[in-house]
């Protein structure tokens, strides 16, 4: 059972989480470390927390409605890509024992953290790329398969998803960046979301903890909305992967 600290500790998480997913991304290594280190089993920490950011993800995606509403033509294969994606990575994770997923759970934090770290240098490429490219027709439904991998990964863990989404959005579709952009908003939260409704019946959702963090989340991105212009993402983004790295190197050492 968590006290009152933890309590206020899970909601001050969630809190920065938020935060850092409105101004950089990677809120789940902040998250997801907290509650394990509160006693949550590893997989209830995963499935709680992919449950309890939904509101984020459902909040960046109408934030980018008007761009996406140019792209109707290729939600009709990410959209169902990402939410097959999503529920094959829930069913990978519950089918997962809690003692293996532990042990992986140090990979996919350097994972998560090596992803985002990538992600600067990932936009400049998209960036040039879209300068260079020019407009040529091809077949784009076959990214379907990609993306479905891409939300595989998602179901199963989340950190970093958006990273992954943006670089194979990137290599399969050519368009600027702002368009890949609101494309990725809609696959992270159709990945998210389907990922989230299937946990729901798994019995393995902290609710009350998984209240507290969206509550925490949402005002979390609320403010991070509003110092947008005074907080650089970039050192904000740095400071996440610190901490992810250091997280993995604790459950290295813990064992």
């Amino acid at each position: 059972m968590l006290n009152g600290f933890d309590w206020l500790l899970v909601a001050l998480a969630a809190l920065a989480a938020g935060l850092v997913n409105a101004l950089a991304g990677g809120g789940t290594l902040i998250t997801f470390p907290v509650l394990v280190a509160l006693g949550v089993p590893a997989i209830a920490s995963n499935v709680t927390n992919t449950v309890a950011l939904c509101p984020g993800y459902l909040g960046a995606t109408f934030a980018q409605s008007a761009d996406l509403r140019e792209q109707k033509r290729r939600l009709w294969f990410v959209v169902p890509a990402a939410v097959v994606g999503g529920i094959i990575g829930g069913i990978l994770l519950l089918n997962t024992g809690e003692k293996l997923f532990r042990s992986l759970v140090p990979f996919l934090i350097l994972l998560a953290a090596g992803l985002l770290a990538a992600q600067t240098p990932l936009r400049a490429w998209l960036t040039r790329r879209s300068a260079q490219s020019g407009a040529r027709p091809r077949a784009e439904s076959w990214a379907a398969l990609p993306i479905a991998l891409a939300a595989i990964y998602g179901g199963y863990f989340g950190a970093g998803l958006s990273v992954i989404v943006l670089a194979v959005l990137g290599l399969v579709l050519d368009d600027s960046l702002t368009r890949l952009n609101a494309l990725k908003q809609a696959v992270a939260f159709s990945t998210n979301i389907a990922a989230a409704i299937f946990f729901v019946f798994s019995g393995q959702v902290v609710w009350s903890v998984a209240l507290v963090m969206a509550v925490g989340a949402w005002l979390g991105g609320t403010l991070g909305g509003k110092l947008a212009s005074r907080i650089p993402p970039q050192t904000l983004r740095w400071i996440v992967v610190g901490i992810g790295v250091i997280v993995a190197i604790l459950y290295w050492v813990r064992g």
